[in-house]
């Protein structure tokens, strides 16, 4: 898709859960060899769509990890390039009803950016009005950490109505919006609309990996956000 200028700190959201919010992370914190953080995870890491149907997370034992030791592992960076969840639940809910279960109550002001140096990657959890708790929702922590946010969308049918409905929220809160990055078989006509009805960039098409790796992760992250085409 070209170049893309990626700023030091990105929020990664998603039009929903399973759209692929994770593979993305772990493709911008390969390439810009960057800090991650998920401040919160709800149970155990899902399947994403990035993936074929041929279930490598499952012959790998990746489905027991959270998303954080997902994402250490197919990069094979330090842990010095990843903080701790703010919150860690044990079932994978909608955060507030998971935190409900666990004994907790998620407040928004205990989550505050990491001092880092570099890049900084921060995955939400599920789309944009997932509530963490009876007033806040995601949206209201992406508002606090004010981050530009890339929204990861799946590529086939349905996605130009979820797409378009959370951009359009996205800037009626007035948060910076980098671009769309569409996960799943390449769908030209879907992208066309994205851009032109949302008025949005589609700065990243991420097509289905067979595996996943640091050597692939780079190699996707150069071609998609970097635009080299030779990969």
């Amino acid at each position: 898709m070209g170049t893309i200028d990626l700023p030091s700190g990105i929020f990664i959201t998603g039009t929903g859960t399973g759209v692929g919010k994770t593979v993305a992370s772990a493709i911008l914190v390969a390439g810009l060899s960057a800090r991650y953080w998920k401040p919160v995870q709800s149970g155990l890491l899902e399947k994403s769509g990035l993936l074929e149907k041929s279930s490598f997370l499952e012959k790998s034992g990746l489905l027991e990890k959270t998303d954080t030791e997902w994402v250490r592992e197919m990069t094979g960076l330090p842990s010095s390039h990843f903080y701790p969840e703010t919150y860690r639940f044990r079932f994978p809910l909608s955060p507030h009803v998971a935190a409900e279960k666990d004994g907790i109550l998620i407040d928004l002001e205990s989550m505050a950016l990491p001092e880092t140096k570099g890049h900084l990657i921060v995955e939400g959890a599920g789309g944009i009005m997932v509530p963490l708790n009876e007033h806040d929702l995601m949206l209201d922590l992406m508002k606090k950490l004010q981050l530009p946010i890339l929204l990861v969308a799946e590529s086939g049918l349905g996605t130009i109505n979820h797409t378009l409905l959370s951009l359009d929220l996205l800037k009626k809160h007035s948060l910076p919006v980098l671009g769309v990055v569409m996960n799943g078989p390449l769908n030209p006509d879907n992208r066309k609309a994205i851009e032109h009805y949302g008025n949005t960039r589609v700065c990243a098409e991420i097509e289905p990996l067979e595996r996943i790796d640091a050597m692939t992760l780079k190699n996707v992250f150069r071609r998609c956000f970097a635009g080299d085409q030779n990969e």
